[in-house]
């Protein structure tokens, strides 16, 4: 039995454990969905950022501070879309130290025909029933903790990878 005042009845566990068994339990619908198209959660991630990103490109840092995944994490994951001709690489022409990922346009096409379920799935699991209850002020409360939390998530979305890019090599791949 818990005692009342105990910290174990505070509120705040509750949030975060409701957070987290929505997220877990979407991750995994989504993860079974994406399944069906070849596609782990991350490497869809990483196809979705690049995609929206200006010019379809991200530098190897940014992409990992907006995935959350380490370095060698997100290289292991660019390695295996490029590997499947979604993804590829091209270095800087001002910054030998940086690498850019750039979806291809298999990648987008894959996307174009995954993305009409998906986001069929997410308006019934996610969106859908917020809808009813103030979407918009939900998501600014997102936008609010993901920017405390991961203040580097945004990182590269800006257009300035484009700029860098302005008189960069051809794309180099592997």
């Amino acid at each position: 039995m818990t005692e009342p005042g105990s910290p174990l009845t505070d509120e705040r566990l509750t949030i975060a454990g409701l957070f987290a068994e929505t997220w877990a339990s979407l991750t995994h619908r989504t993860a079974v969905h994406l399944a069906g198209f070849g596609l782990a959660p991350a490497e869809f991630e990483v196809c979705v950022r690049l995609a929206r990103s200006p010019e379809g490109l991200l530098r190897m840092s940014d992409l990992a501070a907006q995935t959350t995944l380490t370095s060698s994490g997100i290289t292991r994951v660019v390695d295996r879309l490029v590997e499947r001709g979604l993804v590829t690489r091209r270095a800087c022409a001002t910054d030998r130290r940086t690498t850019y990922a750039v979806i291809t346009d298999s990648g987008r096409d894959l996307l174009e025909r995954l993305l009409p379920e998906h986001l069929e799935l997410l308006e019934e699991w996610l969106v859908g029933p917020l809808r009813q209850r103030g979407l918009d002020e939900f998501v600014e409360s997102l936008r609010l903790l993901r920017d405390l939390a991961a203040p580097c998530a945004t990182a590269g979305s800006e257009g300035e990878a484009v700029a860098e890019l302005a008189a960069a090599e051809p794309a180099v791949t592997g």
